[in-house]
């Protein structure tokens, strides 16, 4: 068999993509605890980071330069820096059903028009670069919920790669470049926790069929001593199989 016939036959890496999100000023110690945890958990400081430039319009990085070096100081170390809305809060006076029953009020991308957006993208991308002092990688929207227009924006606004529960595209081509939706948990009330165990537990029991597999947490997750459990368990399964991975790796 020739080297070539050889490639052909390699496995292909499964890959792991950990990310968390609502990071700002807001959520300060838990996305520190939540930072410390999964570098332990991954080897090191592989995993994605995605910031919310003003939390609810009340927590505005550009005026915590504090926050702004610890953002700039994990960027250096390698943590992967995306856009995560502008203040995550969905200001939409009539919502739709993935806003009304999936989100606590966070789908800020799921109705904005072209213009909005872009105004957003503009404005929240600047102030996350400033601190980080670099180019962010990407941008996920708060909840995952993106209209039409607003991904019309990322287009725009040529952002290298944007993701939603279900995959990871590029809005510079349109091209998907992973699929399978994300692991993640909900600690809002007593039904969602129990039911993102459930999930997280039957993703465990099957990981080949996530060959790349998301696992996202949030800051509210510190607060649910199960839901730390059923972390470590997950991720602690993953990593066997799955190399931990950058984003940036899956537009190779």
């Amino acid at each position: 068999m020739t080297a070539t016939q050889s490639s052909l036959y390699a496995p292909v890496m499964n890959r792991l993509f950990a990310s968390i999100h609502d990071v700002s000023p807001r959520f300060e110690p838990q996305v520190d605890a939540l930072y410390d945890r999964l570098s332990g958990l991954l080897g090191g400081p592989k995993l994605a980071m995605l910031v919310v430039p003003d939390f609810e319009d009340d927590a505005p990085l550009s005026a915590n330069p504090a926050y702004a070096a610890k953002l700039r100081g994990w960027a250096a170390a390698g943590v992967e820096m995306f856009l995560h809305g502008w203040c995550h809060r969905d200001d939409a006076k009539v919502r739709g059903f993935m806003q009304k029953h999936m989100t606590a009020g966070a789908g800020e991308f799921a109705q904005l028009t072209r213009e909005e957006a872009n105004r957003r993208l503009t404005e929240g991308r600047k102030v996350v670069e400033d601190a980080i002092g670099q180019e962010v990688a990407g941008f996920i929207a708060p909840a995952w919920l993106y209209s039409d227009a607003a991904k019309q924006a990322l287009a725009d606004q040529k952002f290298a790669l944007a993701e939603d529960h279900m995959s990871v595209w590029s809005p510079v081509t349109g091209k998907r470049l992973a699929s399978r939706p994300v692991i993640t948990w909900a600690s809002r009330t007593r039904g969602r926790v129990l039911s993102s165990l459930a999930v997280a537990a039957a993703a465990r029991a099957a990981p080949w069929a996530l060959p790349q597999a998301r696992i996202a947490v949030h800051p509210g997750d510190t607060t649910v001593p199960a839901l730390l459990d059923s972390i470590d368990a997950t991720y602690g399964k993953f990593v066997r199989t799955h190399a931990p991975s950058r984003y940036a790796d899956l537009l190779a």
